[in-house]
């Protein structure tokens, strides 16, 4: 049985905007702050750069955003997607791809292209018409990381 869930943008659904800060403060640990400061950014349109809960009935079950800059040195390469996370109970259902390309879309639709990503994950995001770039340096973070584009 294919499971019913609802994607929105949060200009949608802009009551959900507290809550939805607050749940990717919990997976991601960027101050609350933070992701409500991009949230009025979008809601109030001064950018584009918006926010994609996935929700199963009134709880975010998964959720990525747009930002300028996913906190890496490429500043050319913008916009980011960021803070793609799907809760453990619902991985492996679609849910992160049906956001990935529900986003691009948008974007697309909007003539925002190409868009970026960074991650350290390897085979999921081709699955979704993702290509790898290069490689970046996050900021404060010793490593090199993965930079994807979607065009």
């Amino acid at each position: 049985m294919m499971e019913k869930y609802t994607y929105i943008t949060l200009r949608d659904e802009p009551a959900l905007k507290e809550t939805a800060a607050e749940w990717f403060c919990s997976k991601w640990g960027v101050p609350k702050e933070a992701y409500l400061e991009c949230m009025e950014s979008y809601l109030k349109s001064e950018t584009e750069y918006g926010w994609y809960p996935c929700l199963d009935g009134s709880k975010i079950i998964g959720g990525l955003g747009v930002i300028e800059n996913d906190f890496h040195d490429r500043k050319d390469l913008s916009p980011n997607v960021c803070a793609v996370y799907t809760e453990e109970d619902y991985r492996c259902k679609g849910i992160a791809g049906h956001l990935l390309n529900m986003t691009v879309n948008d974007f697309t639709f909007k003539g925002i292209t190409p868009v970026y990503l960074v991650t350290d994950h390897t085979g999921f995001y081709e699955k979704y018409g993702w290509q790898f770039l290069c490689m970046v340096q996050g900021d404060g973070d010793p490593d090199l990381t993965r930079m994807y584009i979607h065009r």
